[in-house]
This record gives C-alpha cells, structure tokens and sequence, in this order.
C-alpha cells in the first residue's frame, strides 16, 4: 500500500538565486519523482513547493541544504502544505 502523498513548503534563504539553485531542485525533485515548483521570491529567497511522501521530501530537505556548487544555503524554513493537484515539477517564473 502507497502512503498518502503529502505536501510541504520550503523557503531557502543565502545565496541561491543566480547559482542554477532553481535548476538544481528540479534536477532532484524529478529524480525522486515529486510534483510541485521551485521559484525565485522578489526578496532573494527561493521557494519549494512539493507533494510526495514524507521520505521523499525529507531527502529534499537534505538536498536543499547542500544546494548546488555555488550556492551558500543559510536556511531552510519547512512547513506543511496544502496538497494540490499537479502532474509534474517544474520552475515557474
């Protein structure tokens, strides 16, 4: 039996916006197979929105810590989302 999917938002903080931090969560969110979006906030901030099981998204937490090669992530604020209706993950502008 398949766990019920779940959905949490993140909100990375540092220096992740012109590093290909976008790129990299997606690179990892369908490598996990999640739905959901990555986009950049007007405040330099990225935010994460995913639906998958809770091990999956705890190894998307994990992944946003790390961020890529020349991002420096200082946060990651977590919390439980409103699970929507969404056939992929993408980057939305």
């Amino acid at each position: 039996m398949t766990p019920a999917p779940i959905a949490k938002m993140f909100v990375v903080r540092g220096r992740v916006q012109g590093v290909g931090f976008r790129y990299f969560v997606e690179r990892a969110a369908k490598e996990m197979a999640l739905r959901g979006y990555v986009r950049n906030l007007d405040n330099g901030d990225v935010e994460v929105y995913a639906i998958g099981t809770l091990a999956q998204l705890s190894e998307l937490a994990g992944r946003l810590w790390q961020g890529p090669r020349f991002a420096e992530v200082r946060g990651v604020q977590e919390k439980e989302g409103v699970v929507r209706s969404m056939a992929d993950f993408r980057i939305e502008r």
